[in-house]
């Protein structure tokens, strides 16, 4: 069983994005909003990641991250992508992310800033 860790990124009243990492790497993300007794997650993953390690970490993410905002609540919806990070991309072009441009150089955003 994988040890996961969950980094928040953004929070509002009604939704949260975290990054999953596992050992300190970043392996996906999950965006979870809550709605009245409801919570729904877009949950990112590997593509290697298999039905029983999904279910882990739904598991995980329910347990460490949606218990803790409704107990009680009545459902928890979780669409699951499979895939890689291609990139993040900002309209503002953050300076920070020079440093990942020589590892995407074949990667090109479609509006010019990255």
């Amino acid at each position: 069983m994988a040890t996961y860790n969950f980094e928040r990124e953004t929070r509002t009243p009604q939704s949260e994005a975290f990054v999953i990492e596992v050992n300190g790497d970043e392996i996906g993300r999950v965006d979870l909003h809550y709605a009245a007794s409801t919570a729904y997650a877009t949950l990112c993953v590997p593509t290697d990641f298999d039905d029983d390690a999904i279910e882990e970490l739904i598991g995980e993410i329910d347990e460490r991250l949606v218990m803790s905002w409704e107990p009680l609540r009545d459902d928890f919806i979780v669409t699951v992508w499979a895939g890689h990070e291609v990139g993040v991309f900002s309209e503002t072009g953050d300076e920070d992310d020079e440093d990942d441009e020589d590892e995407d150089e074949d990667i090109e955003p479609t509006n010019g800033n990255r």
